[in-house]
């Protein structure tokens, strides 16, 4: 699976506005840049489209930022990445001459990118907050 620096920029910040749903407080840009090491103009670019989409909301002023518009328990990773990247492309083959040996093939990959699509539709922005918090419980400090 390849996720381009865009798409896992999106997560990211959508896994941040995840973790503080419900506060009532907007994250800003700076402070999910920072953390992440994202360049923030970039940054900007994929909240505005998060934005366009109806993901997240934005607050103007000195104690703005952005908030995800709805309940991360009903976010999946599958449509923050059809945000960013697009409904993926039906799969084709290269071979010039269709054989029973490349519809094999094809069919394979397709049954392999059906799967991916099923897991990432399976996996909801709760859940990885949950894993975020997991990891955290269990660090240990010296």
């Amino acid at each position: 699976m390849n996720v381009s620096a865009k798409t896992e920029y999106a997560c990211l910040a959508v896994l941040e506005l995840a973790g503080s749903f419900g506060s009532g407080e907007p994250i800003q840009i700076r402070r999910i840049a920072d953390v992440h090491g994202i360049p923030a103009r970039f940054l900007v670019q994929i909240l505005l489209q998060l934005k366009g989409a109806g993901l997240v909301s934005s607050t103007r002023g000195a104690a703005g930022g952005y908030q995800l518009a709805r309940d991360p328990a009903e976010l999946t990773l599958a449509e923050v990445m059809a945000v960013v990247e697009g409904q993926p492309a039906e799969m084709r083959s290269s071979a010039s001459v269709p054989t029973a040996t490349s519809r094999a093939l094809l069919d394979a990959w397709r049954e392999v990118a059906t799967a991916e699509r099923e897991m990432l539709s399976g996996i909801t922005f709760a859940d990885l907050v949950q894993r975020v918090r997991g990891q955290t419980e269990q660090m240990y400090y010296i």
